[in-house]
């Protein structure tokens, strides 16, 4: 199965680890993982846990003979695309794993070596250790942290990037698997991650460290990503260019979660998040619809029998979307913007996040073009990443400050959307995440025009995106994305609905983020609320 394969069923993934009770890691974070990226989880437990965010307090493993049961129950009934293995405690119970493996065939097995703490004690005796050493020989994929690392070329802790390359190599030859070498325990900003085999590094995806304490359970985690991406047919390359780019947002998000005292979970479903935290607040704005006006179209208004049925994928797609579209219009930010009545700072916060995220979203719309089938389509989306920049940066200029903001955590969630949309390949599903930002404003653009006059405080605004040009960009956007569901497979189309999906939660997200920051510091001081991005 690869992705935009024609079968539609979601990768069977188990993982293999202890339990965490407050749900941040071990098989908790698995079946989280594993469930947003559309897998099927299963869980065989090898230890019960009680830790909380502040540490382990006592562990009650599982007797050998029942860790053989679960997997064996599971095994001899299951079709198995993934084996994700976490922490396994003693060498009695990597024993048995180890010969439940070897009773296999075909299995992809991705390994998780916890054997070091967060304090740097180890946890396993070494007789487990070696049995550790021995176990990464069935496995396709190590994800060692340095610690771990160390421990299995024992060696001491690599302090600098190239020694930990160097370690990394010398498991690949050991073990004959690749390692996924990651870099959070360097110091500095860098945080690069890296597949490495007996040759060398194969791939290595650069990124810049999250300043967050939120990280119970990142390594479970990106273990458990990695192993439903694979499943799903994936190349390692590619999969780990998505799975830390999720990863990177996860952690960036976490701390709203506001889950325990120490170092807290991440969030899992952080790119579901927007569309979620917003179901409450559609019940009123259903409730009203009919005291709303009707959603527009960008082409003719259609009166037959007919427009009850949208006849284009892009049609279904913003009908699907309604709700959120309500949500968007009832939006303070929104509907100050067309009354003229917005308070200039959030304005000023909003259009200074709004920077940050059209930077990348050139980035992005340049990935389309490259991606593109067709010359015009290339051009299309060339020229609309030099738009994103060249047109927008004069409303940026007259009502931003010169001092470089912050991103907020919902420009990191929507930009590393896109950006995870774009490395998957799949240009339809690309595009589909590209389309909101083209329609929502451009719909707005055409129903606020009529509120746009003279001495309308954001007059400049309101006129960019009631542009002729831009309505005529849009159209062809929507054109474009319509051409390129109609070549897609029902695996592929389905991704463009997620896609298009999820980009309609961000902007409802980026509207309401800047009116929400406002409100969490009602009590600071008047300057704290400025065109810095985080306030």
């Amino acid at each position: 199965m690869t992705p935009g394969s024609a079968d539609p069923r979601p990768p069977r993934v188990l993982s293999i680890a202890g339990t965490d009770p407050t749900g941040g890691a071990g098989i908790q974070a698995d079946l989280k993982t594993i469930a947003a990226f559309g897998g099927y989880g299963m869980a065989v437990v090898t230890a019960l846990v009680a830790q909380n965010t502040l540490g382990v307090r006592s562990v009650h493993p599982s007797p050998a003979a029942f860790l053989r049961d679960q997997l064996e129950a599971v095994g001899d009934d299951v079709q198995i695309d993934a084996i994700k293995i976490g922490m396994l405690h003693s060498q009695r119970l990597i024993a048995v794993v180890d010969d439940w493996l070897g009773q296999r065939t075909g299995d992809v097995v991705i390994l998780d070596p916890v054997m070091v703490a967060t304090s740097g004690d180890r946890l396993l005796d070494a007789a487990a250790e070696d049995a550790v050493r021995a176990l990464c020989r069935r496995a396709d994929l190590v994800t060692p942290n340095l610690p771990e690392l160390a421990v299995l070329v024992d060696e001491p802790v690599a302090t600098s990037w190239g020694a930990a390359v160097a370690q990394a190599r010398r498991l690949a030859e050991a073990s004959g698997a690749r390692v996924l070498l990651k870099g959070g325990h360097l110091a500095g900003d860098a945080c690069p991650d890296a597949l490495v085999s007996a040759a060398g590094v194969v791939a290595q995806i650069d990124g810049a460290r999250v300043a967050s304490t939120n990280t119970h359970g990142t390594g479970c985690s990106l273990s458990s990503a990695m192993a439903t991406l694979r499943a799903a047919g994936w190349e390692w390359t590619a999969a780990l260019a998505r799975a830390k780019a999720w990863l990177t947002g996860a952690i960036a998000a976490g701390a709203a979660l506001e889950v325990g005292r120490g170092n807290g979970p991440i969030d899992h479903l952080h790119e579901l998040r927007p569309a979620l935290d917003h179901l409450h607040e559609l019940r009123p704005a259903l409730d009203h619809l009919h005291e709303l006006r009707p959603a527009f179209d960008l082409r003719p208004a259609v009166t037959t029998e007919a427009a009850a049925a949208p006849s284009t994928w892009t049609e279904r797609a913003w009908t699907d979307a309604a709700p959120v579209r309500a949500a968007v219009d009832a939006c303070a930010l929104v509907d100050g913007l067309r009354t003229g009545d917005l308070d200039a700072r959030w304005f000023a916060w909003y259009l200074a996040q709004d920077a940050l995220y059209l930077g990348e979203y050139a980035r992005v719309l340049a990935r389309a073009s490259a991606l593109a089938p067709r010359a015009e389509e290339q051009v299309f989306w060339a020229e609309a990443a030099a738009s994103a920049i060249a047109v927008e940066a004069e409303l940026h200029r007259s009502h931003v400050d010169e001092t470089a903001p912050d991103a907020a955590p919902t420009t990191l969630a929507y930009t590393d959307h896109l950006h995870a949309a774009s490395v998957r390949g799949s240009y339809g599903e690309l595009v589909a995440a590209l389309l909101p930002c083209f329609w929502l404003y451009a719909d707005l653009g055409e129903r606020f025009a009529d509120a746009n006059h003279d001495a309308h405080p954001y007059r400049d605004w309101l006129a960019t995106y009631a542009d002729p040009a831009f309505a005529a960009s849009t159209r062809r956007a929507i054109a474009v994305v319509d051409h390129a569901a109609s070549e897609a497979s029902p695996t592929e189309r389905e991704r463009m609905r997620v896609a298009f999906a999820r980009s309609m939660g961000h902007e409802l997200a980026f509207f309401e983020a800047p009116v929400r920051a406002a409100d969490a510091h009602d009590d600071a001081d008047a300057g704290g609320v400025r065109a810095r991005g985080l306030v």
